[in-house]
């Protein structure tokens, strides 16, 4: 177990694994003949554990049956992967599973009982009446994936009072649209609205999930994922909620910031747009990157994408280069 008390058992590992894994981080190189002695585990049961860590590519052994550890953050990427996946897989088919026992229930004559923990509701209205109170009553975090492509006058005129609201009150709203959503003038300009007031909202190039989830323990999801008219599905359920907030963190992760896209131009620093001229302050001040990009609200990917700009603009052989060359033209 970690010293933050969070084991890799959360990616998907065995504590057999888990303890394989760590004891070739501190021992690299070494054999694996007696690590059955070392870990206290059956032989039959680190056999197994060693075929997999392989398999998975957490370790490899060389010609001399010497074993090399995979580096810990390529490890923890690889199994947060494929955790996201699997986690991705089985939400859809829990919605699946669901719509099959309603349609079996109406075969056998009953009324369909809701699940502990998940209510499925059909008519339209409710689902938006029940929307409008889970967002009037947020009180930390209002999650969502809209792959809309545009918004109508009206839809904007309902959301506006409510998302106004919510970031009023200090309820963070984060939020990913498709990216076709930006040909569309009205819609841009909502969401350039909702980011001035705080909201952080992400753009993804192909999204077909649809998700919200308040304060992290209320989630909906569509019933039937490839007809939303059929209704959706309100979870309270622990289990299917982490589920979903997964699939969102992955969904986020893979975005790109919206002002990344969109931002104009501002004058003075020979032409960067706004959202440079805060990465190359950013990356003049802070060491990490991953601090950087959570500073601004943007993703590390995204971060690194305009570091790389701003070198190259300056031509600049490092970031300390570009830092001390930005300082002698006056750009910060």
């Amino acid at each position: 177990m970690s010293k933050s008390g969070m084991g890799m058992g959360l990616l998907g590992l065995s504590t057999a694994e888990e303890g394989i894994y760590r004891h070739f981080l501190r021992n690299p190189g070494t054999a694996a003949e007696d690590i059955h002695l070392r870990i206290h585990a059956p032989k039959d049961t680190v056999r197994t554990a060693l075929d997999r860590l392989h398999g998975l590519g957490l370790l490899r052994r060389a010609g001399d049956g010497a074993v090399t550890p995979a580096d810990p953050e390529v490890a923890v990427d690889r199994l947060t992967d494929l955790r996201l996946r699997e986690l991705h897989h089985e939400l859809q088919q829990v919605t699946q599973a669901r719509h099959l026992v309603a349609e079996l229930r109406v075969e056998q004559g009953l009324r369909t009982p809701a699940p502990k923990g998940v209510e499925r509701m059909e008519d339209l209205s409710q689902i938006r009446n029940r929307i409008d109170d889970l967002a009037f009553f947020a009180r930390e975090e209002i999650l969502s994936v809209e792959p809309h492509t545009a918004l109508t006058q009206e839809n904007i005129d309902h959301a506006r009072p409510l998302d106004t609201r919510c970031l009023r009150r200090g309820v963070r709203i984060r939020n990913v649209v498709l990216k076709e959503a930006l040909d569309h003038p009205p819609t841009v300009a909502y969401l350039r609205e909702l980011t001035a007031q705080g909201a952080r909202i992400r753009v993804a190039c192909d999204i077909s999930e649809r998700i919200l989830v308040y304060d992290r323990h209320t989630a909906l999801v569509p019933a039937d994922p490839d007809d939303t008219s059929r209704g959706a599905l309100i979870a309270q359920e622990t289990g299917l909620v982490a589920n979903i907030l997964a699939l969102f963190e992955k969904i986020w992760d893979q975005a790109t910031d919206l002002a990344a896209l969109i931002e104009e131009p501002a004058e003075g620093a020979a032409g960067l747009s706004a959202v440079e001229q805060r990465v190359l302050e950013s990356m003049c001040r802070v060491g990490k990157d991953e601090i950087g990009a959570r500073d601004l609200g943007i993703s590390v990917r995204t971060y690194r994408r305009h570091v790389a700009d701003l070198l190259r603009v300056l031509d600049a052989s490092s970031r300390a280069h570009a830092a001390l060359l930005a300082r002698e033209r006056g750009w910060i």
